[in-house]
């Protein structure tokens, strides 16, 4: 490949890396080109899929701070780059290797931290944010003593449920009459929404060679 040409690959897979909430390394050793079209369906709309060159991509993670995944980086490997929520894009690699087996996650990197395969299962089998607000809503409706179980919950859905809270803070806090913040929330999702989804062939065109 000129030299040219694998600074582009570079350049394409850092940018995934920084655009990316989460990313997980697997080998897609014996699946069918069927199989994998599926995984990266099953993903969410804005996340990827994509095979990737070792030496290149090994490259390219050193350059956002992700060296401790060099290691992984052998064999056939590609990665999900996941834009959003992170524990839905888990769930949907946990399931889907569950039904082929052939998948074999190696670790990955979840909100800049580098992860093994065993906390990104963890990280699956956390409940989404709106059932831990219900869940909440009604130890709070309760007595303290279901507010406290709730509380024995995982670290990380503790974390995911503080999370929630104050992401939903600032809205409650802003005044009903305030028309002018009520009608900037709508355009920043639809903004967000109509961002395209831009998935380059460039780091798919690497796997032709390695």
């Amino acid at each position: 490949m000129p030299t040219q040409a694998k600074a582009a690959v570079i350049d394409e897979i850092t940018e995934r890396f920084q655009k990316s909430s989460a990313a997980v390394l697997t080998e897609y050793r014996g699946l069918t080109v069927a199989q994998l079209t599926q995984l990266r369906r099953s993903l969410g709309e804005g996340s990827s899929y994509a095979v990737v060159k070792n030496t290149l991509t090994k490259r390219a993670a050193e350059e956002v701070g992700y060296s401790d995944l060099s290691p992984l980086l052998n064999g056939p490997t590609a990665i999900a780059f996941i834009e959003g929520e992170p524990v839905n894009a888990a769930k949907a690699i946990r399931d889907f290797a569950r039904a082929n087996p052939l998948l074999v996650v190696k670790g990955g990197v979840v909100d800049g931290r580098t992860v093994s395969p065993a906390e990104i299962t963890r990280l699956a089998d956390v409940e989404p944010r709106e059932v831990l607000l219900a869940k909440l809503a009604g130890a709070m409706k309760g007595n303290l003593s279901k507010a406290a179980g709730l509380f024995q919950a995982p670290l990380a859905q503790v974390a995911r449920l503080a999370a929630a809270l104050q992401e939903k803070k600032p809205a409650e806090a802003a005044p009903s009459g305030d028309t002018a913040a009520a009608d900037e929330a709508p355009v920043a999702d639809a903004a967000a929404d109509s961002t395209p989804d831009t998935d380059s062939a460039a780091a798919d065109d690497a796997a032709s060679t390695d």
